[in-house]
C-alpha cells in the first residue's frame, strides 16, 4: 500500500493535498520522496518564519527534550514564564494565556471578552477567518466553512471590511468585542486601511467595546513589523497569536490588557505552554531578533511585490491586483488560480490559492534575494 493509498484509507478526508510527499526541509527549500527540490513559498502557511529546521531552533528543542518534555500547568516551568515575559515585551500588552493553536487563541479571546465585559455578542468582518472550532468558526465568515455546522454561537454579526461606519452601526449594548485581522490572509490578502483601524479603535473606545486583533497569520515579522497592528499606530485590547510563534512546533497564545483577567479555573489546557513548545518559541524569537528578520521581511517583501506587479497574466488568467505587506503577498486573478499552483509546483515553487482567485506567497523570512528572483523567474515563466 502506498502512502497515498494508506492516507485515503486511514485519515479523515478533510484535506485537499498536493500530490507530493515532503520528506525534509532546510531554510527555504524542501525535498520530496523522489528527491525533487522546491522553493517553499508557503512556509507551512506562514509558520516557518525562520526557515525549515533552523539549527538554533532544532538545538533548543533537542536540549529541552533531553531535560523536561511535559509536566502540566499544575507546576511552574521556567520556559513558560520566560516566554510570557518576552511576549509581553513584544506585544505591548500585559498578560499571556498559552494554548496550542490559533483557533484555541480565538476561543480564549472570546471567553475572556465575555468574562471581562459581561456582554455576549461579537462583530467580525466579511471574508474573515479565525478558526474552525465552533466558537472560532462563529467568527469566520466564509459560508463553506460555516454552513455544515450551523447553528453556531448566536450573537455574531458580520460587517463589510474597511467600512468603519458599518462597524459602528452594528454595535449594540450587548457587543462585547470587535474581532478583526489587519490583513485578511485566508480572505485573500486583503489589507485594512490605516484610517479604518484607527477609526475602529476610536469607536471601540467610545462605545466601551473591546478590540481583538487576530495576528495568527500576520505575527512575528510576517508583515515587516513584529505584529501587523504596529503599522496602524493602535493597540488592541486582546491579541491572538500562533503559527510562526514556534517555527512549526504547535503553540498559540492570547495577550491582553492587565485589567482583562480570567479567574482561576475559567480556562485551561493540558498541553498549553509546555516546556518543549516554549523552548521552540523562545529560540524562534531569538532568531527573528538576532538575524533581523522583521526588517528583512519588509525589504524582501517589497522586492517580491514589485516583481509580481510586473506580471500582467499567467496562463491566460489576467492579474487584477498584487497586494501585500512584508512577505505576505497575494496576486489576485480574474478567475480561479488553482491550476497556477500546480504549474508552479511542477516548476519547483510551492504556493497555494486562497479565496479562489488569490495566489498567496508566504515564504520564510530567511529567503534570500537570489531566491526571490528565482521565484519571480519561475512564476513569470508560467505566463
Amino acid at each position: 500500500m502506498t502512502l497515498t493509498e494508506s492516507e485515503a484509507k486511514h485519515i479523515q478526508p478533510t484535506y485537499t493535498r498536493q500530490p507530493i510527499h515532503i520528506t525534509r526541509g532546510s531554510s527555504c527549500r524542501v525535498w520530496d520522496a523522489e528527491g525533487k527540490e522546491y522553493l517553499d513559498c508557503l512556509a507551512g502557511i506562514a509558520v516557518n518564519v525562520c526557515g525549515h529546521c533552523h539549527p538554533r531552533v532544532v538545538e533548543a528543542i533537542k536540549m529541552q527534550a533531553e531535560t523536561l518534555i511535559h509536566t502540566s500547568n499544575l507546576y511552574y516551568t521556567e520556559p513558560q514564564i520566560r516566554l510570557a515575559e518576552e511576549l509581553v515585551k513584544l506585544t505591548g500588552l500585559d498578560r499571556i494565556f498559552f494554548c496550542n493553536s490559533g483557533t484555541e487563541a480565538a476561543e480564549a479571546a472570546m471567553k475572556l471578552a465575555r468574562r471581562a465585559t459581561g456582554k455576549t455578542d461579537f462583530i467580525a468582518a466579511e471574508n474573515s477567518f479565525h478558526g474552525r472550532t465552533l466558537g472560532a468558526l462563529s467568527l469566520t465568515h466564509t459560508e463553506k466553512y460555516r454552513k455544515p455546522f450551523e447553528p453556531l454561537i448566536p450573537g455574531v454579526m458580520f460587517v463589510k471590511y474597511n467600512d468603519a461606519s458599518a462597524m459602528e452601526a452594528a454595535i449594540t449594548p450587548d457587543t462585547a468585542a470587535v474581532v478583526l485581522e489587519a490583513v485578511q490572509g485566508e480572505g485573500g490578502v486583503k489589507i485594512a486601511s490605516k484610517e479604518y483601524l484607527k477609526e475602529v479603535r476610536e469607536i471601540c473606545n467610545e462605545r466601551d467595546v473591546l478590540l481583538i486583533i487576530d495576528e495568527v497569520q500576520t505575527g512575528f515579522g510576517r508583515t515587516g513589523a513584529w505584529f501587523a497592528y504596529e503599522h496602524y499606530g493602535i493597540k488592541p485590547d486582546i491579541m491572538t497569536m500562533a503559527k510562526a510563534i514556534g517555527s512549526g512546533f504547535p503553540i498559540g497564545a492570547m495577550a491582553s490588557r492587565d485589567d482583562l483577567q480570567f479567574e482561576r479555573g475559567d480556562h485551561g489546557a493540558t498541553f498549553a505552554g509546555g516546556p518543549l513548545a516554549c523552548a521552540a518559541s523562545l529560540a524562534t524569537i531569538d532568531v527573528i531578533r538576532s538575524e533581523g528578520l522583521v526588517e528583512r521581511s519588509r525589504v524582501l517583501g517589497a522586492r517580491l511585490k514589485s516583481g509580481l506587479q510586473s506580471i500582467e497574466s499567467l496562463a491566460g488568467n489576467r492579474v487584477r491586483e498584487v497586494r501585500g505587506m512584508g512577505l505576505m503577498v497575494g496576486m489576485d486573478f480574474e478567475s480561479g488560480c488553482g491550476k497556477l499552483v500546480d504549474m508552479a509546483r511542477e516548476r519547483g515553487v510551492l504556493l497555494n490559492c486562497t479565496a479562489d482567485t488569490v495566489l498567496r506567497f508566504l515564504p520564510p523570512l530567511t529567503i534570500t534575494d537570489e531566491e526571490i528572483d528565482q521565484v519571480l523567474a519561475v512564476v513569470g515563466a508560467i505566463g
